[in-house]
């Protein structure tokens, strides 16, 4: 293999600058012992020892993870094999300080690393943890939960990372690496089956083509059965259903040179992802009425049964190539990485999660379309001083269209909730009357928004590191970034929604709110004010005249009064109101911002086994734009949009696009590695000023920056050998955030409160023994157990008090085990489980969809477990 083949780490995106400039805390529970370095660029496992150190080499160097001063989690593909990881989401019971939510459909995975991170549930929101495979950046979710084959690793690097990724990440980055074309023919076969009907199909294949070329094929198919039943439609819900195909071609033609092509193509068409009942407010008497049964069912979110009228839709293709060039200039080495990506998503769901008709159709057809460009220059001097100096280009588009419609119950839901608002003094059909609107006309089945999006975001990075050895054991690193982001973006949303557009301040319906206030009044007086005769009596009578007069007065003097106005309880139910699009004439629709990122990092030897190291890191994430019917003017514009004649009705302030996430993190840590064991300790605060918080509502979801979310924590990792053959493990993450400043949240002020779905402690444990018999056979136990103390799930309920949101916890306890037999043919057969205690727990909740005092949630995934047969050749 090419020497420069051998320098060239993919997993850290050759971060590590020619000495000992990365620095990185390797999770020993997922690193085996490896004698000397590997001959390519991959880390490494031996399969007959689990032990406690992990090689990589990056700019012609080997170096271990263990003397390096990143904090970085590994997960090997022996790892991924023994814990029966299915996807990114299995991932997180590995890696502590990861954290992985499934959202309302396939397409919406959202990432939390130390307890930051964001970007799922609209598409204009960058992720604030960045994922790369092989390199390449995946800016959204719908591109990057694809069960990939053929991992050889991934890596969680936990903190802000600007100085050596092009692509600026404010949390962190998930790194993924599939392994590339080896010039000895091989590959491997994998069969699964388990509970639900689940199978599970993988496959490769390596080989030369010549003796400077390689290729390689993968392909997967994943697919089972619902967990959860439809009792409406009687039918399995939560299905998996999803395939892949990746190609690679490796050219070395010298030694200096080497080009690696990869193309891949993977879809999903699966039904996700069902909402269980957690609290049944008053509106459940009216959705069970008009499904004539049970609408929900109340209370109970793991029975995994749910109601609803139409089953989701959740299509995703994803796709695209890359090309990546490496060239030897002996002392230096030329790195150059295009890539070219498409993700096209169809997605459709019964968003009110009932059986009644509400939500007719909530769709949305989505296509994103990225090109990348990396360049890199890294130096391999014998001289102290050492850099990398790299340029990073981004060019995205993305094009939107929602659709949301009522459905056939609506307007007889819209008329009940009217009539209890008003108390029995209203309906649907009086009102259209007394304002004036065509009969029929509100909640009409069909009706409500077209929406259409787009967005452009260009940006560049110039980035770089230099590292100088002071001495053979004290190492100073310095880096930056600079990054300038620029988006444009339009939207052309269109209401159908005929009772939303009416302007129930209209002074043309003075008269009715004056009949409204006057008739209160009667009411409250004990006078029916529907009965003429009473109203009269009332009104003649000498004793009550004088009130009577009063009260007129005061209808008066308030018809006009949008404080006094009788209508305004029905203002919650204006759900679709009509669309401010833009860019207009005060507002451009664009974006524009850059930013100096910058760390510092000095590591030293104590011994040979023992290193510390203390750094300090910024990272910077662009502004993210609100693409969403809750896009709607700042609070600032809304006097120039009225003085250019462009105010439509009911139109308020909120956001259409969120400033700019700075993150910063000082840490301190110390890593030991001995023969039988290894820790890892690392202590730091970690901030983000103008965290984008993205909360949904009840209708719709709140873009905000907080003023700052901070973090102090601890993590340590472990591993031990105390015999032979047995590696046990221990991860512990341990977190006090809070948010120093959020004036604007959702939910009022909640300065000094603890952000919501971070647990204070997240642990993994685990434990591997293999055992070797007479003739090569060897027998895998492996057993992984994964906490999260308990915590709020989230910081507010819209329209419930506050109690009501802090009483709603969420406790992790999983428990997963693998046992394999692998016979010295290749042939591998073994039995896994995952969750195997049953054990329940809502990863999200949110308000009920339109019902007010309804509360919705997302429960985990029951348990699984199932038979694996493997060839490797």
């Amino acid at each position: 293999m090419p020497v420069l083949e051998r320098g060239i780490v993919m997993t850290l995106r050759n971060i590590l600058l020619g000495a000992t400039m990365l620095c990185a805390a390797t999770t020993p529970a997922f690193a085996y012992a490896q004698d000397a370095a590997p001959a390519d660029d991959t880390a490494t496992a031996n399969d007959a020892d689990y032990g406690n150190e992990i090689i990589v080499t990056a700019s012609k160097r080997s170096q271990t993870l263990q003397d390096t001063p990143i904090a970085v989690s590994v997960t090997s593909a022996a790892d991924i094999e023994n814990a029966a990881i299915r996807d990114l989401i299995d991932l997180q019971s590995a890696v502590p300080s990861l954290r992985v939510s499934q959202l309302q459909s396939s397409a919406n995975t959202n990432f939390i690393i130390r307890g930051f991170g964001n970007g799922a549930n609209n598409a204009g929101i960058e992720p604030s943890v960045g994922v790369f495979i092989d390199g390449v950046y995946r800016s959204r979710s719908a591109a990057q939960i694809g069960d990939l084959p053929n991992l050889e690793r991934v890596e969680v690097l936990r903190g802000p990372q600007s100085t050596l990724f092009g692509k600026n990440a404010s949390a962190g980055v998930i790194s993924i690496v599939t392994q590339k074309p080896q010039y000895e023919f091989g590959g491997a076969i994998e069969a699964s089956y388990g509970n639900y009907d689940a199978i599970t199909v993988k496959g490769n294949i390596t080989g030369p083509i010549s003796d400077t070329v390689a290729f390689s094929l993968a392909g997967n198919y994943n697919r089972r059965d619902g967990y959860a039943r439809d009792l409406n439609l009687d039918t399995d819900v939560n299905d998996r259903n999803r395939w892949g195909v990746r190609g690679q071609l490796l050219f070395e033609p010298t030694d200096a040179l080497s080009i690696r092509l990869i193309g891949d193509y993977d879809k999903i068409d699966e039904n996700c992802c069902i909402a269980g009942n957690v609290i049944a407010g008053p509106t459940v008497a009216i959705t069970n009425a008009l499904a004539g049964g049970p609408s929900v069912d109340a209370n109970n979110p793991f029975s995994y049964n749910v109601y609803n009228n139409f089953l989701s839709t959740n299509e995703i293709e994803n796709y695209g190539g890359s090309a990546q060039i490496d060239y030897d200039l002996g002392n230096l080495a030329l790195t150059s990485i295009t890539a070219y990506r498409e993700v096209r998503a169809n997605t459709n769901q019964d968003s009110d999660f009932t059986s009644a008709d509400l939500i007719g159709q909530n769709s949305q057809q989505l296509g994103i379309d990225t090109w990348t460009q990396e360049v890199r220059l890294t130096s391999d001097f014998d001289g102290p001083i050492n850099f990398l100096l790299g340029g990073y280009y981004f060019n995205e588009k993305i094009k939107q269209k929602n659709d949301i419609r009522f459905g056939e119950d609506f307007r007889p839901y819209g008329n009940a909730l009217i009539q209890a608002a008003s108390g029995g003094a209203l309906s649907v059909p009086a009102l259209e009357a007394a304002l004036g609107a065509p009969s029929g006309s509100f909640f009409r089945e069909g009706d409500g928004l077209d929406e259409a999006y787009r967005l452009k975001n260009t940006a560049w990075s110039i980035f770089g590191t230099v590292d100088f050895e002071v001495t053979d054991r004290l190492t100073l690193s310095a880096g930056a970034n600079y990054t300038q982001d620029r988006k444009k973006f339009a939207t052309n949303v269109i209401s159908t929604d005929t009772f939303s557009g009416i302007d129930l301040n209209d002074p043309a319906f003075a008269g009715f709110r004056n009949q409204l206030l006057l008739g209160g009044a009667l009411q409250q007086a004990g006078v029916n004010p529907n009965d003429p005769a009473a109203v009269f009596a009332f009104a003649t009578n000498p004793a009550t005249a004088a009130t009577f007069q009063a009260f007129q007065a005061f209808a008066n003097a308030n018809q006009n009064n949008p404080a006094a106005n009788p209508l305004n309880g029905l203002k919650p139910f204006q759900f679709l109101p009509p669309f401010l699009n833009l860019p207009n004439s005060v507002e451009p629709g664009k974006t524009s911002d850059n930013d100096l990122a910058w760390s510092v990092r000095a590591s030293y030897e104590l011994t040979d086994t023992v290193n510390v190291y203390a750094t300090y890191a910024t990272g910077f994430k662009a502004s993210s734009v609100n693409l969403s019917r809750d896009s709607r003017p700042l609070a600032s514009d809304l006097a120039a949009i009225g003085a250019a004649g462009l105010t439509t009705p009911n139109l308020v302030s909120g956001s259409r696009f969120a400033a700019p996430e700075e993150s910063e993190v000082y840490e301190v840590g110390l890593k030991a590695n001995w023969s039988v064991a290894a820790l890892n300790l690392a202590a730091f605060k970690q901030s983000i000023k103008g965290f984008q918080s993205n909360i949904f509502t009840g209708t719709g979801f709140a873009l905000a920056n907080a003023g700052k979310q901070s973090t102090w924590g601890f993590e340590f990792d472990g591993s031990v050998r105390p015999v032979d053959g047995l590696n046990l493990t221990l991860a512990v993450t341990w977190l006090d955030p809070k948010y120093d400043s959020f004036v604007n949240s959702a939910f009022g002020d909640i300065s000094g409160t603890m952000p919501a779905g971070i647990p204070e402690l997240t642990m993994a444990a685990g434990g591997t023994y293999t055992h070797e018999f007479a003739g090569g056979t060897k027998a895998i136990f492996h057993v992984d157990y994964h906490y999260e103390s308990p915590v709020q799930i989230v910081e507010g309920l819209t329209g419930l008090p506050a109690s009501v949101a802090q009483n709603l916890k969420r406790e992790v306890n999983q428990l997963n085990a693998s046992f394999t037999v692998a016979l010295t043919n290749g042939f591998e057969l073994g039995v896994w489980g995952r969750n195997l205690t049953n054990a329940t727990y809502l990863t999200t909740i949110f308000p009920a969809v339109a019902q007010a005092g309804s509360v919705s949630g997302y429960p985990n995934q029951p348990r699984t477990y199932g038979v694996t047969g493997r060839f490797k050749f």
